[in-house]
């Protein structure tokens, strides 16, 4: 089976897990510092704080950012349910922003605007598929109407430019991104007193940890601030760190791939659409294709599946998920609902070639061909 996403995992990974183990210390440590420090540089920063989720990551920026009952914070529907759930845990309340367009299915500006009212506190941009939202006009619009400008980078691992909107970012390296920690996430904030609540935060709201109280060589230590318990461990940070080193250049390869799907769809798949422009600023996360309306989606989705195709889709919209509906019976965002309603994800990871990308429009192209009712003739 050609899966959507495959993580690539070999020797450096088993040798790293290795060293750990052997270490003795698997807890927080120096390879989670070294992991920080080597992510930050990677991204032309200070310094980032590692997590265990991405999740974790969004709760802990919302947390420190003093978000929290009364607030209101703009977020796509676009996106992993996450998103909006990092809002609910501080007691703020989400409110669901439509996307720009199917080409560009990004937070529309527009529909923020309009959304903005006395209680919204922030907004958090969702990097769709590892392609960048526009930094001006979203500063601009923050502080404009004095928001906290968050970042959803989850899909935007080892772009520079991520992380450099506003207050924070937060990053994922769940098994199906771009490199991964198995589960795990990072921080990126630039001012220093928010990444050191951020950092207290993460573990307890302890004054020290237990590899720095045994360098210190005291047990004490003083709890300040509401904590969680979000920290990375040191087998994790390990997993990290080697792929890190070939972050940069997997990141290449997708862009690679990416680039050869929209030139053969253009040619063989005249009737999907394929958001974004070849040019965007991008990590390519993911490859997502607009079928036509004419298309039976699930259908599509069989026929790949019989050649060994794994498809997928992103997302179903958050809005309209069982416990937010509930929530917001009202909630009608179009252009999210009917991108959703027509988005296909194809494959896309460095473990593919050029000829698998052939393989895979072919697949699609037949696929749709199939789905077309043959013409009556008298």
């Amino acid at each position: 089976m050609l899966l959507v996403s495959e993580p690539v995992l070999g020797t450096e990974e088993k040798a790293a897990l290795a060293a750990v183990i052997e270490s003795g210390w698997i807890t927080m440590g120096d390879r989670v510092r070294e992991f920080e420090k080597a992510f930050a540089l990677l991204h032309q920063t200070e310094d980032s704080i590692a997590v265990n989720s991405c999740t974790a990551a969004l709760h802990l920026i919302l947390h420190a950012l003093g978000i929290g009952p009364g607030d209101e914070v703009l977020v796509p529907s676009l996106t992993f349910v996450a998103t909006a759930n990092s809002v609910l845990y501080v007691g703020a309340r989400p409110v669901f922003v439509d996307i720009e367009s199917s080409k560009i299915p990004l937070m529309s500006l527009d529909d923020a605007e309009a959304k903005c009212g006395a209680r919204t506190k922030a907004v958090i941009l969702m990097h769709f598929g590892g392609y960048l939202a526009d930094r001006d006009a979203w500063q601009a619009f923050a502080h404009r109407k004095g928001l906290l400008l968050i970042e959803d980078a989850a899909h935007a691992p080892g772009l520079p430019a991520a992380g450099t909107f506003g207050e924070a970012a937060a990053f994922s390296f769940y098994g199906n991104k771009n490199m991964t920690t198995a589960e795990g996430g990072a921080i990126i904030a630039r001012d220093p007193a928010l990444r050191e609540a951020i950092r207290r935060a993460r573990s307890h709201g302890m004054t020290s940890g237990t590899r720095q109280r045994l360098d210190s060589r005291s047990p004490d230590y003083d709890v300040t601030t509401l904590g969680f318990n979000y920290r990375m461990d040191e087998l994790r940070a390990a997993v990290g760190l080697a792929q890190l080193e070939r972050l940069t250049g997997w990141n290449d390869i997708r862009r690679r791939l990416s680039l050869y799907y929209r030139e053969l769809m253009a040619k063989d798949c005249p009737s999907v659409m394929l958001p974004f422009a070849s040019s965007w600023p991008s990590a390519h996360h993911l490859m997502p294709a607009i079928l036509p309306t004419s298309a039976g989606r699930q259908e599509v989705i069989d026929r790949l599946r019989d050649r060994g195709i794994q498809t997928t889709v992103h997302y179903p919209p958050v809005h309209r998920l069982t416990f937010y509906r509930e929530l917001y019976p009202d909630c009608c965002l179009p252009r999210t609902e009917e991108f959703s309603q027509r988005e296909l994800t194809l494959p896309l990871h460095p473990r593919m070639t050029l000829a698998t990308v052939k393989v895979v429009v072919k697949s699609l192209a037949d696929a749709l061909a199939a789905g077309i009712p043959m013409e009556i003739t008298a």
